[in-house]
């Protein structure tokens, strides 16, 4: 069974590590479908419909894209609120649609991992900065799956640091379709 990859960045042609990301999947065509939000709704106006068939084809589901202001993009959180509704997401015998697939984040955020801690510059840990997402697909009755994250690419996106996230990212996400 494939994985859906839905891909949310604004600006993925100038994007150091989400663009990397998304041609490394490219490559394994029978294993990925690579959803672009900002590609398919350039206007932000979501089908609806269209994303709830499509994500009921999938078990399993990623969400990629930048950590920016402590949040994703907002096409993203758009999506969440339109797509994911009442009736068909949760609150109805024939909602849930989404009860038992396997969901997953992947981030690429900007600032050193370091930084993101307990009396640090920014005071939390990434992953209580996702927990939105965590209690939004838990809600739903998701299967909600430890995030990946790759740190520090602000002030130094080399390509020897964008390439070193490739090979982490294919083992996270071979990780996370066994599961």
């Amino acid at each position: 069974m494939k994985t859906l990859v839905i891909v949310t960045h604004p600006n993925i042609e100038n994007s150091a590590v989400n663009k990397r990301w998304v041609k490394e999947l490219k490559k394994f065509p029978n294993d990925y479908v690579i959803h672009q939000l900002y590609e398919v709704y350039p206007d932000e106006k979501i089908d609806v419909l269209a994303e709830q068939k499509l994500v009921d084809q999938f078990d399993k589901i990623i969400f990629q894209f930048p950590f920016y202001w402590f949040n994703c993009p907002s096409l993203l959180k758009k999506w969440l609120d339109d797509v994911l509704i009442h009736g068909w997401a949760y609150g109805s015998k024939s909602g849930f649609k989404l009860a038992g697939k396997k969901i997953a984040l992947a981030v690429s955020v900007g600032i050193d991992e370091h930084e993101y801690a307990h009396g640090e510059k920014y005071k939390y840990t990434v992953d209580e900065l996702l927990r939105p997402f965590e209690l939004s697909f838990e809600y739903i009755k998701a299967d909600y799956q430890p995030f990946f994250a790759y740190y520090g690419l602000e002030f130094n996106s080399t390509e020897e640091l964008i390439e070193r996230s490739v090979p982490l990212y294919i083992d996270f996400l071979n990780r996370f379709k066994t599961r």
